[in-house]
């Protein structure tokens, strides 16, 4: 062998004994590490146990509950601008409403009555009910705070069951209510009655209107018309006492209710302000107000009634009595002239019907009373559009003054 082969040989050997040792010096670096790894999960699986026994006995020590989730829809109602709490409402209007006292002499002797109103104006003007004041001998209005003071009627309407009382109290007792539109109402609308029913002071009721645009039976068969129906509880002793909106204003005057017992039975009814604003001013000046009068006797028609009597119109007043001398029968308004039975009642049929008056459609009598109390002065003329001999024909009419009572 040559001396090159034997370097290479030992060369050779180097590298092997060489690669040895790092393969030894490797594995024991590398079984050190997983020694390390290993205690470490050791510890970690230990933690893991502690923590796994803590959770137990912390469960078996806490009460066992249910947990349930409730969704729940809540309606939120946006208070229009401009409208008050019931609180606020009667915070603000409790000053100005009063308890009038009467006392009334009757066959029997002197008797006394209760009702209420409203401070109408600085000037000492009160709002009530005609019915309350009716034939007063002695009339005591009585403030919230208990101060009273003597009251002289100034005027008075049967046909609107309105009264004006005037009282010489200081002007700190005199804080006049609003009056509102009672034509913005619409059936459902928030109203608030304040009065004094069976003599307890300041008492407030809340409901909602029920109707509009009712008929109330005023003296000598006239009718009270715009009169609103609620459902706020009012009694004995709420007469003349305010109704009210969520804005404060005066929309009408508590005068009556329904009710076979006297008390409230869910049925009340109100003067509109409307009405207010036309006749107070009135009863102010000179004591009374005059109401617009044609003079006739009507029956107002129905599909079924004019099917019966046979008659061109389904809707429509038939007019089956005039008043001599009246306006009507100046006019030439025609009445009925023969009797017919109709389901046990006797109807004058063969007299006009009336079915407009000037640009307003007549088919009912609230139409026409509507009309002629708000949009027509005594002595103006107007149109009636009758029905006669099955043709439509116009009539003018010269507006009376209703008589008195």
């Amino acid at each position: 062998m040559g001396r090159a082969s034997t370097v290479a040989i030992i060369i050779l050997l180097a590298l092997t004994l060489a690669l040895n040792l790092v393969n030894y010096y490797s594995n024991q670096a590398f079984q050190s590490q997983i020694a390390q790894l290993q205690a470490q999960y050791s510890e970690a699986e230990s933690r893991l146990q502690s923590l796994s026994e803590t959770l137990a006995n912390l469960k078996a020590q806490t009460p066992v509950t249910t947990t349930a989730t409730v969704t729940e829809t809540v309606t939120v109602t946006v208070k229009p601008e401009g409208e008050l709490t019931p609180q606020e409402v009667f915070k603000r209007a409790e000053g100005s409403v009063v308890q009038i006292i009467v006392s009334k002499l009757t066959p029997l002797g002197i008797a006394g009555g209760e009702g209420s109103g409203f401070v109408y104006s600085r000037e000492g003007y009160i709002v009530t009910n005609n019915h309350v004041v009716e034939d007063a001998r002695y009339i005591e209005v009585r403030f919230v705070d208990g101060s009273s003071y003597e009251g002289e009627i100034v005027g008075v309407d049967p046909y609107s069951d309105l009264a004006v009382v005037k009282v010489n109290a200081p002007p700190s007792k005199l804080k006049p209510l609003p009056l509102g539109d009672s034509s913005k109402l619409r059936v459902g609308d928030t109203v608030l009655a304040i009065g004094n029913p069976f003599g307890l002071k300041a008492t407030m009721t809340m409901g909602i209107v029920s109707q509009l645009g009712r008929l109330l039976d005023a003296p000598g068969g006239y009718s009270i018309v715009d009169v609103i129906q609620v459902d706020a509880a009012i009694n004995p002793g709420n007469s003349g006492g305010p109704l009210l909106n969520l804005k404060g204003e005066v929309v009408g005057v508590n005068t009556a209710i329904v009710s076979p017992t006297g008390a409230f039975a869910g049925i009340g009814f109100a003067i509109s302000s409307n009405m207010v604003k036309q006749v107070v001013p009135d009863l102010i000046a000179k004591g009374y107000h005059p109401h617009p009068w044609v003079g006739i006797v009507s029956m107002e028609l129905t599909p079924a009634l004019a099917k019966k009597l046979k008659l061109p119109v389904e809707r429509g007043l038939l007019v089956t009595e005039v008043v001599k001398g009246g306006p009507a029968d100046k006019a030439g308004i025609r009445p009925g002239y023969k009797t017919v039975l109709v389901g046990g009642r006797e109807i004058k049929v063969g007299g006009d019907i009336i079915v407009g008056v000037d640009d307003v459609e007549v088919k009912g009598v609230a139409d026409l009373l509507l009309y002629l109390e708000y949009h027509v002065e005594i002595g103006q003329t107007v149109v009636f559009h009758v029905v006669r001999d099955g043709e439509t024909v116009d009539v003018p009419v010269v507006i009376g003054e209703r008589p008195p009572p």
